[in-house]
């Protein structure tokens, strides 16, 4: 690996412009001139790997990209971690994939150090806790660098991305903000490094496919950039069927029962236990859609022998006794069953990840103090903190902000209408985006990635979701997986994302 000389810490550009405004001459409260603008850091370094059997010479720039106004001025810095290929045939038009995490907060660290980066750390397969550092950081051998150029990017107010000058953070921080912010630096991202006709394809996890949505439809739709395909890993684009703490919320307790019925079979829940878990999921749909959707849609005018009957089967499907059923009236809310599961046994199971289980100090409560399966984020956060420093050579004394900004959840805005302007709030859905855009592009493809046992982005919900909205099922392609929302620390589980997402890229650019 070798560093080149071109991060050069240039000294800081001061540039103070005299102006005389309404307010006067040299306007001293103007937060641009108090805070000058930097030179954009860059550190850039050389390496190679072999990846999916191919030896590749690449390029890793950690670095900022700078968002500017209209006119010029810088109003944001996106910090990237790019990985581009080295030594091109002349002829190859290399694709480029633009990838980000979720939250809304959250840097890339997950998707970078879990799956697509090439390296990675190593969890325990298991749903164990990972212990004490050190963290084993391997190569990613099955990174898919050998088909994609890829692109990490941390949202201002995660990483080391920040509002700039008389920028404030907040502008930033809201479903529409955040979406144009990506899609602007997209565009300066590809006209940068010159990749206005390299195939362009977007991968988001969680919080990151709601943006994904956006993103696709504002890239299509008022910038004309053409994308090749999309990558949806726990998607969470109508919020409907993936809020299961709302008590009146029907549609989630019919998302949720499927992936219910998983982590009872999981846990040892379900007897006799089924034979094929695949069919047993489908007999889950099934009984969803079909008996209890119109069990709940009747309220109080059901007949106690068709409550019963769907007490039984809930009962079976979900590895709860009918008593809890029917004190539940029938409606299981996700939180409450990752505490009930296993109230036999003082555990409570993960919601990120029902493998994972938590011995909690308190076991009368109705819900988890807090999520088992974050018992993994320490090991993500301490290996990128090495690798970047170690591997990519990133000295800076600025913060990383893993969780983000502490501002920013507070700040974030879900509103869709202009301000000032009447708005009833009503659940995040990015689907009408999606789907706008799989109209203007014919040709775009997405690809759904789905863990079993997720209880915070159910897979059932993926369906739901893209099978309404005006999408066709022709421009859409799934496939499920045993893990969680970060499926991919589970073995075999990752590689066949891997493989399953680098074959999908192999299609959309035939």
């Amino acid at each position: 690996m070798v560093f080149k000389p071109c991060f050069i810490f240039i000294c800081i550009k001061l540039l103070i412009v005299f102006s005389v405004d309404v307010y006067g001459a040299d306007n001293v409260n103007d937060k641009t001139e108090l805070n000058p603008i930097p030179q954009a850091h860059q550190f850039i370094s050389e390496h190679k790997g072999r990846f999916n059997g191919q030896n590749i010479n690449y390029t890793a720039t950690a670095g900022e990209t700078y968002l500017r106004d209209k006119h010029g001025k810088e109003t944001a810095s996106i910090f990237t971690f790019a990985y581009t290929k080295k030594h091109k045939q002349k002829a190859e038009n290399r694709p480029v994939t633009f990838i980000w995490n979720g939250g809304p907060g959250s840097p890339s660290t997950w998707l970078h150090m879990g799956a697509f980066g090439p390296k990675r750390v190593k969890v325990p397969s298991d749903a164990q806790f990972p212990g004490a550092p050190p963290y084993p950081i391997l190569e990613t051998a099955e990174s898919i660098l050998d088909v994609s150029d890829l692109v990490f990017i941390d949202p201002v107010g995660t990483g080391f991305s920040r509002a700039l000058g008389k920028h404030e953070g907040k502008e930033f921080w809201g479903l529409q903000e955040d979406a144009a912010s990506m899609a602007e630096f997209i565009r300066t991202w590809i006209t940068d490094n010159g990749r206005w006709n390299s195939p362009r394809f977007l991968l988001g996890e969680s919080y990151g496919t709601t943006r994904a949505a956006a993103v696709a439809k504002i890239l299509e739709h008022d910038l004309s950039i053409s994308l090749n395909g999309i990558i949806f890993i726990s998607q969470a684009l109508d919020y409907q069927g993936s809020s299961p703490y709302i008590r009146d919320n029907l549609i989630s307790h019919i998302t949720y029962l499927p992936t219910m019925a998983a982590a009872a079979v999981y846990h040892g829940k379900v007897q006799p236990k089924p034979e094929n878990l695949a069919n047993f999921l489908i007999a889950a749909r099934t009984f969803a859609t079909d008996e209890l959707m119109p069990a709940l849609f009747k309220g109080n005018t059901i007949s106690e022998e068709t409550k019963n009957h769907i007490s039984n089967r809930l009962a079976y499907f979900t590895g709860l006794t009918p008593a809890y059923i029917d004190r539940a009236e029938l409606r299981i809310q996700g939180f409450h069953f990752a505490k009930e599961l296993l109230r036999d046994k003082g555990l409570s199971i993960g919601l990120l990840d029902a493998r994972y289980t938590v011995d909690e100090v308190d076991d009368l409560k109705a819900t988890p103090d807090y999520d088992a399966a974050s018992a993994i984020s320490s090991a993500f956060n301490s290996a990128l903190m090495s690798y970047i420093r170690s591997d990519l050579g990133v000295d800076w004394n600025r913060t990383y902000l893993s969780p983000a900004d502490d501002e920013l959840s507070n700040q974030w805005s879900w509103r869709t209408a202009p301000k000032n302007t009447a708005w009833e709030p009503t659940y995040v859905n990015t689907t009408h985006d999606l789907s706008k855009a799989l109209r203007i592009n014919p040709a775009l493809k997405v690809f759904v990635a789905a863990g079993l046992y997720d209880l915070v982005t159910p897979f059932f919900d993926a369906e739901y979701t893209l099978n309404r909205h005006g999408i066709k099922s022709e421009q859409i392609q799934y496939q499920y997986y045993h893990g969680g929302h970060m499926m991919y620390v589970n073995e075999p589980t990752r590689i066949d994302l891997l493989n399953d997402t680098r074959t999908f890229i192999q299609q959309q650019i035939k």
